[in-house]
């Protein structure tokens, strides 16, 4: 029997014409893209090319474009570079309490140099109130930082909401939209942020490259040091290989983006309509909410999500239990803490992320599969008296 993919938030299969427009950069075109003579050239050309697919992809100027080795990169680049560079102006930062680890971990990281940090709470639906991400900044707030989607649950923050009055107070504006990109549109303009990170191996690219986006006239500080390369905003040598995948990345995420969106919304629904009506005790996390197409997070009561995805992998079917960088901790979720779900319910959390090769007949599959080991494990859970109908 196949096995089933259902963990796309964590990483995507590299697709095969993304292969072969990397494969000639693998190969016989191997010039360093600093280089003078013709090979560094042609290199030079290729990374310049896929500048503008990245640009094309986020509707931003080329420009405004440094090749990254991935969204923690980025979102590095852009908190400590935005931070540093405005602390005679003011050290305080503000961002949500479900933001990835790359961003709060930096913010701690942060807070040891002497910034503070004010995290805005969600609604039980995991979203930001715009209104009250305002209300948290304060005269020497200097960067603001809010995810586009969030990569457990998959809801869409209002950051176009946030974007013109951010930019009217003189905030930096940063979102990690590691999740959003390939998943829905994500338009630097409409968005109004001044700082983005993204990361190709979300969309189909390879593993270990990304993007920054810098909004022409914003100003960061390099975290890195050692050459011009990037404007020297982010130095060392290109991997050209990696930045022409992400270029072919973003090309095919252009073309494919409305159907497949589509398709995998509503895949997604009909997968979440067989849960809910198949497993009495699922929650929905972030039901109701505006959602990437592709996300479903639920808990099952009465069950240990880490048990279920292992039962679920020995019958060929990969699931989550959320974040993959925060996988083997046995904490509850962040994310879902921060909406109130109890600590319990917390841990029996499972996330399916589909992708474009996803099919109705692994939607069935599923749908057959996890209620049948739910059903099993809460019969060995012991003293399991069933959960609430």
């Amino acid at each position: 029997m196949s096995r089933i993919y259902l963990d796309h938030n964590a990483t995507t299969p590299l697709a095969p014409e993304v292969f072969e427009s990397m494969r000639p950069w693998l190969t016989e075109e191997f010039g360093n893209a600093s280089s003078a003579h013709g090979f560094g050239q042609r290199a030079r050309a290729a990374v310049e090319a896929a500048r503008e697919e990245v640009a094309g992809l986020l509707r931003a100027a080329p420009g405004e474009i440094t090749f990254t080795s991935g969204g923690t990169e980025a979102d590095n680049l852009a908190l400590f570079g935005a931070a540093r560079l405005r602390r005679e102006r003011g050290r305080h930062l503000v961002a949500s309490a479900v933001e990835h680890h790359a961003v709060l971990h930096a913010l701690e990281a942060l807070q040891r140099e002497g910034f503070e940090t004010t995290l805005v709470p969600v609604t039980p639906q995991g979203l930001v109130e715009a209104g009250r991400f305002l209300e948290a900044l304060r005269p020497d707030t200097t960067v603001a930082a809010l995810m586009l989607a969030n990569n457990e649950i998959g809801t869409l923050q209002p950051v176009a909401e946030l974007g013109r009055e951010l930019r009217r107070r003189g905030v930096v504006f940063h979102t990690d939209a590691v999740n959003a990109v390939g998943k829905v549109p994500v338009d630097t303009q409409a968005l109004g942020v001044d700082t983005l990170a993204l990361s190709a191996h979300k969309f189909y690219g390879p593993k270990g490259v990304g993007a920054f986006y810098l909004r022409k006239g914003v100003q960061v500080q390099p975290v890195q040091y050692g050459g011009e390369q990037e404007r020297a905003l982010r130095p060392g040598t290109l991997n050209v290989p990696g930045i022409v995948g992400l270029g072919a990345a973003a090309r095919l995420a252009r073309r494919e983006l409305s159907e497949v969106g589509a398709r995998l919304a509503a895949l997604r629904d009909r997968l979440q309509r067989g849960l809910v009506e198949r497993v009495p005790g699922v929650h929905v996390m972030g039901a109701g909410a505006p959602r990437t197409p592709n996300t479903l997070d639920c808990c099952f009561e009465g069950v240990h999500g880490e048990t279920l995805i292992l039962t679920l992998d020995m019958q060929g079917i990969a699931v989550s239990s959320g974040a993959a960088c925060a996988a083997g901790s046995t904490d509850p979720s962040h994310v879902l803490a921060a909406m109130g779900v109890p600590a319990e319910l917390a841990q029996s959390a499972v996330r399916m992320s589909l992708g474009r090769g996803t099919t109705e007949a692994e939607v069935d599959r599923v749908l057959e599969a996890l209620p049948a080991a739910v059903q099993r494990l809460r019969r060995l859970a012991p003293g399991a008296a069933g959960p609430a109908r």
